[in-house]
């Protein structure tokens, strides 16, 4: 597979570097950023089985998460 591709999520977490808040403020955001990166990662795994499923392929959860750790982990 090519490089590592970045998602929407780690895209709009370093648009938003440098961005002035407080200490409480700024740990809230990672917090967010934490479960929208969650939400993505399972979101991409589910499709994957999915697509393997309409394949006619044995849905594999371990093959899915193998394919988001290769395109999309730093």
């Amino acid at each position: 597979m090519g490089g590592k591709q970045q998602t929407v999520v780690h895209w709009l977490q370093e648009a938003l570097e440098g961005t002035i808040l407080t200490q409480d403020q700024t740990m809230q955001v990672i917090g967010l950023f934490m479960q929208a990166d969650e939400m993505f990662k399972e979101q991409i795994i589910d499709t994957f089985v999915e697509g393997m499923r309409c394949q006619n392929f044995d849905p594999n959860k371990g093959r899915a998460e193998i394919y988001y750790n290769e395109t999309f982990n730093k």
